[in-house]
């Protein structure tokens, strides 16, 4: 029945403006200029207020904003939320049947992408709306009494700011994915959350005249305002291990170095060219098969899950559970949020905030171990979901050997051998992986991270760094040796 509905609205899919791709070989220099382009301009757009917006708003995603890019307050606030979050729905819909597509038959695959076109336009609409409505983003009375508009006016301004943002960043993501280098969302999840672990280091902007944010501020405001004798004792060595934030860095740089490992262990399969005698290569399975990017879509999903929890407290609703500010405090809503520091499961830390001052010991290992589920658990299943989505299972990578003239030797030059082969592998270390990047995020929310942008923000920004890296490596190789391009099966 969907399958029907998707195949009779394809015609009004295929309306949507979309970015044209390149009709041949777009050279290296071209790819940075628009990467870097766009990259600047997400900088820009992200530093551009929402006019009208008062500064008594509520930013709901605040505590997620490390991986859903965007800045509070800004026309480009929605972030790539929308994104996720179709993807997120498509994927579960094609993985549990519902919608029938082949993503390995052209059609199909057009069509997937036309209607996630679509339903992301319709889930920027969806995130904004109940925002503005909820009472989160709220209109500033000044403006509107300066203007002689209503308030409701001001809403409608706001939200078609927060439109027109969220439509740039999906055309922003297309330009880098057809003309640049690598993905649009991938970039900017790197840029915000870099902007973060900087900010995280050199942050000496104190609230309150009190301890600086920045990590090397927080090293000397300690010195100069903590006696000597005092630092040196048990306790002293504990408040400089957690609050001067040396655990967080070297759990920062513990996990940069388990990702950047992971990410070279591998299995290598050998192949040979069925039609250059000699011509031998290996095609890597990587341990991170997946890489960390289904890592978004279960941050997305518990952001989701706690924002729809924070709604329906503001609307009277405590029966999910109570907040204060955006962060839940009890009920569900406190087991399913996610864990970003040792003051979120140590309890003599986490009783040290005057809201879990009576919290049982019990609920707050609950909330650990149903984060550890949570991650290990739903990493790996997105993670089988974004292998068969992006044409990265067996069958399709087969195909693609097979049509670049490769072949495993001592076998059958069929990609139905291919297939059976990469099945030895590719399976098993999608779902390993997947856990793999579940349990790393789960020590880097435990430990606490530079900047605060939590295990999930580190992970993606590491992973996809080192991917840039290995893309701009490519991207340099295809464009000195143009044979190299007709073996990967490009144009």
């Amino acid at each position: 029945m969907i399958n029907e509905v998707i195949r009779g609205l394809q015609p009004y899919f295929e309306r949507i403006p979309s970015v044209a791709r390149p009709k041949g070989h777009v050279s290296f220099k071209e790819k940075l200029s628009w990467t870097i382009g766009v990259l600047l301009l997400y900088f820009v757009l992200s530093n551009v207020p929402v006019f009208g917006l008062s500064p008594e708003s509520i930013d709901i995603f605040e505590q997620y904003r490390a991986f859903f890019a965007g800045a509070t307050g800004s026309i480009i606030a929605l972030g790539i939320g929308p994104i996720v979050t179709a993807s997120i729905i498509l994927q579960l819909l094609v993985g549990a049947g519902i919608i029938k597509l082949d993503l390995t038959k052209p059609d199909d695959r057009a069509a997937y992408q036309d209607f996630q076109r679509f339903l992301v336009i319709v889930m920027i609409i969806i995130t904004a709306i109940p925002q503005i409505l909820g009472g989160f983003l709220l209109p500033n009375l000044d403006i509107a009494s300066t203007l002689g508009i209503s308030p409701g006016l001001i809403s409608f301004i706001i939200f078609f700011q927060l439109f027109i943002g969220g439509i740039l960043i999906v055309y922003m993501d297309e330009v880098v994915s057809k003309w640049g280098i690598g993905s649009g969302v991938s970039l900017f999840i790197l840029a915000g959350i870099s902007q973060g672990i900087i900010t995280g280091l050199f942050n000496w902007v104190a609230p309150d005249q009190g301890m600086p944010p920045g990590l090397i501020p927080r090293w000397y405001w300690i010195s100069q305002n903590i006696p000597t004798e005092q630092l040196m004792s048990f306790n002293g060595f504990g408040y400089l291990f957690v609050e001067g934030g040396i655990l967080a860095l070297i759990t920062t740089v513990i996990i940069i170095l388990l990702v950047v490992f992971a990410e070279g262990t591998r299995v290598e399969i050998p192949l040979a060219h069925s039609l250059v005698r000699g011509a031998r290569g290996r095609f890597p399975i990587k341990l991170i098969y997946a890489s960390v990017l289904p890592m978004i879509f279960v941050g997305a999903l518990q952001a989701n899950i706690t924002v729809f929890g924070f709604i329906l407290y503001e609307r009277g609703l405590t029966v999910l559970g109570e907040y204060a500010g955006t962060q839940p405090i009890s009920g569900i809503m406190y087991l399913v949020s996610p864990i970003y520091s040792p003051h979120d499961w140590v309890p003599s830390l986490v009783r040290q905030n005057p809201y879990f001052a009576e919290l049982p010991d019990w609920m707050i290992f609950a909330r650990l171990i149903l984060n550890a589920m949570v991650l290990a658990i739903g990493c790996a299943v997105f993670a089988i979901f974004w292998v068969q989505t992006s044409g990265m299972d067996a069958r399709s990578v087969a195909n693609q050997l097979a049509r670049s003239g490769m072949q495993v030797p001592g076998f059958r030059k069929n990609p139905v051998v291919l297939e059976k082969v990469l099945n030895r592998y590719i399976p098993k270390l999608t779902i390993l992986g997947g856990i793999a990047v579940g349990l790393l995020t789960l020590i880097a929310n435990m430990l606490g991270t530079i900047g605060g942008v939590g295990g999930t923000g580190l992970l993606l920004a590491i992973s996809i760094a080192y991917r840039l890296y290995q893309d701009l490596a490519k991207e340099q190789m295809t464009e000195m040796h143009p044979m190299i391009r007709k073996l990967l099966g490009e144009e």
